[in-house]
């Protein structure tokens, strides 16, 4: 049988992959730096159990998950997800992380984004992602840039953090746009 894709998984450096039992004390690891934290979510930082990691995996209705790894290596770099899909719609949400700091600014967001927005315009047949991204994380904004997403609006003064207000700005890429940037 051939397939259109055969690299569905696979990137440049990085596959998409399932959660496995070890990946959980890793991920543990990653949630004691608190830049980490504060990229990833808006929410109050805070370490997470191993328990907690474990029960992140989990794929449902409307919420697609990997873990990030390198093909060179089988290295647990982070994690991807397309949540809150709306099927009806044809849209969902992007969420990532790369975890330890070591492996940020490598070029490994600008892969795992390329991997998940085929997998999302493809496998997922959606015509639309988007996300939601605090204004101080200016590598995050560049690598979305750099893949296609375009910034659409801001939520004022939404994130409070060491006594300062930010923005959190509104970027989404539609299936048209992706294509005509990865023919």
């Amino acid at each position: 049988m051939t397939t259109i894709n055969s690299k569905l998984f696979n990137g440049e450096r990085l596959k998409l992959s399932s959660a496995r039992e070890e990946d959980a004390e890793i991920m543990v690891k990653w949630g004691e730096d608190a830049d980490y934290l504060r990229n990833v979510d808006t929410d109050i930082a805070q370490p997470k159990t191993k328990e907690q990691f474990a029960a992140e995996g989990k794929n449902g209705g409307n919420t697609v998950y990997f873990r990030l790894r390198t093909i060179e290596g089988d290295q647990l770099i982070g994690f991807v997800a397309i949540h809150k899909i709306e099927w009806n719609n044809r849209a969902g949400l992007l969420a990532i992380g790369i975890g330890d700091s070591s492996n940020r600014n490598q070029g490994y967001g600008t892969d795992a984004l390329k991997l998940i927005l085929r997998y999302a315009f493809h496998e997922l047949n959606l015509d639309r992602v988007g996300l939601e991204v605090i204004e101080y994380n200016k590598g995050g904004i560049r690598a979305y840039e750099k893949v296609g997403f375009q910034q659409e609006g801001r939520k004022r003064s939404a994130v409070y953090r060491d006594g300062k207000r930010y923005d959190i700005i509104v970027m989404g890429i539609l299936r048209i746009e992706w294509e005509a940037i990865h023919k």
